[in-house]
């Protein structure tokens, strides 16, 4: 069975891998990534493990996997970028660039509100299939007529699935030359920086390029009872909750390719930890160098300011601000309330700590139900801040 580690870590960085190996041994980790730059240096690149649940097929060092909704800070760093460069004003109102937002009471919702989930828009009126997805015109359609949940701007709750295509349509609207969001972030930040990460897996993708997920099931749903906060699982199992009614608009199938190309940008994005954590690491430093502004990111990691903590979707306390995650009283991360990124649904998570000067990201091939601090993940994030620490001392 295959469970060597690979890759390398700098000097003082070495429980960082003594930790990845216990989530190989201990932890139950099937294959997995993590990648960690710190003052704009790589100080980790590890992989290892198998690359998919069955046989021994090795996590290469160029091993792709989906990374569920991490995929929305890379997102939420494009439109940072969209604001840098002009073309979008988060103080804004949306439908003064897309008027047909304006629909069902939408016409004073800002850009800020929209990205930092208090716009209600949670909702789908229809399940949008990946036909639909591939007509962008027909999503927008969709989207420009849902009605919100909550008065906008009075709350906030989780846009699991709506986040990613509003964004997508901000995007194509903003952009002088209409791109997507997914052509956006190639053009302008995976190609400059070289990073191997896709929000729309290119169709010439070798098979053997990207891992195969061990997706969630109800029988480890159950087994999961005893960590998952049980405010987050009475609203999954209520039927009606904005939570459990959020999944019905988009079927998402991890390991299904024609899912994987269609763009989005909320949790299908494809790539590697060393990329994802490359790109915070820029943004950690100040994005100076994809051109982001001293003015946008200044914005981007001013702490939020939440009507009220708790999430109305999720049932618990979250914190959210322009399209990335935040640390708060309830849900803390980094090393100060600066620090911003996003989880993903079974345990990847990735962000950037300007005031540590960290990038980080951990990837990996099965799912789990943590809400935050997967076990995995946990170590691996300690284990660089101790690491940081002693060499600071």
């Amino acid at each position: 069975m295959t469970t060597q580690v690979q890759g390398q870590v700098a000097p003082g960085f070495e429980a960082v891998r003594t930790e990845f190996e216990r989530n190989l041994a201990q932890r139950g980790e099937i294959g997995a990534a993590v990648a960690a730059y710190w003052r704009g240096e790589k100080v980790v690149d590890l992989w290892g493990g198998r690359r998919a649940p069955a046989g021994d097929a090795p996590w290469e060092e160029d091993t792709m996997v989906v990374v569920m909704s991490t995929t929305k800070g890379l997102s939420a760093l494009t439109l940072a970028l969209a604001n840098a460069r002009g073309w979008l004003d988060y103080d804004g109102k949306v439908a003064s660039f897309w008027p047909e937002f304006a629909q069902n009471g939408k016409g004073d919702i800002t850009v800020a509100q929209l990205l930092s989930h208090e716009a209600g828009l949670v909702l789908l009126d229809e399940r949008m299939t990946l036909e639909k997805l591939r007509d962008l015109d027909y999503v927008a359609r969709v989207l420009a007529r849902q009605k919100p949940a909550w008065p906008p701007g009075t709350r906030h709750g989780y846009h699991t699935v709506t986040l990613g295509l509003y964004m997508q349509e901000v995007m194509r609207r903003v952009d002088p030359r209409h791109r997507t969001l997914g052509q956006v972030f190639h053009d302008e930040i995976a190609v400059p920086l070289g990073l191997e990460f896709y929000i729309g897996l290119p169709p010439e993708t070798p098979a053997d390029r990207v891992a195969t997920v061990k997706t969630l099931n109800p029988w480890r749903g159950l087994l999961a009872l005893r960590y998952t906060p049980p405010a987050v699982t009475l609203k999954m199992i209520t039927p009606g909750s904005l939570l459990r009614r959020s999944f019905v608009g988009l079927i998402a199938e991890p390991n299904d390719r024609a899912f994987l190309e269609v763009e989005v940008p909320a949790g299908n994005g494809v790539g590697t930890a060393r990329a994802i954590a490359r790109a915070y690491s820029v943004l950690a430093e100040g994005g100076g160098e994809l051109g982001i502004t001293r003015e946008t990111f200044e914005r981007v990691t001013t702490p939020p300011q939440p009507a009220q903590c708790k999430d109305v979707v999720l049932g618990v306390p979250s914190y959210f601000w322009l399209g990335f995650l935040r640390p708060g009283p309830q849900a803390w991360f980094g090393s100060s309330p600066r620090a911003l990124g996003a989880p993903g649904a079974g345990g990847s998570f990735a962000f950037a700590d300007p005031d540590a000067h960290l990038g980080y990201a951990y990837v990996m091939n099965k799912l789990d139900f943590y809400l935050e601090n997967d076990p995995r993940e946990k170590a691996l994030r300690d284990a660089v801040y101790r690491a940081m620490g002693r060499a600071k001392a």
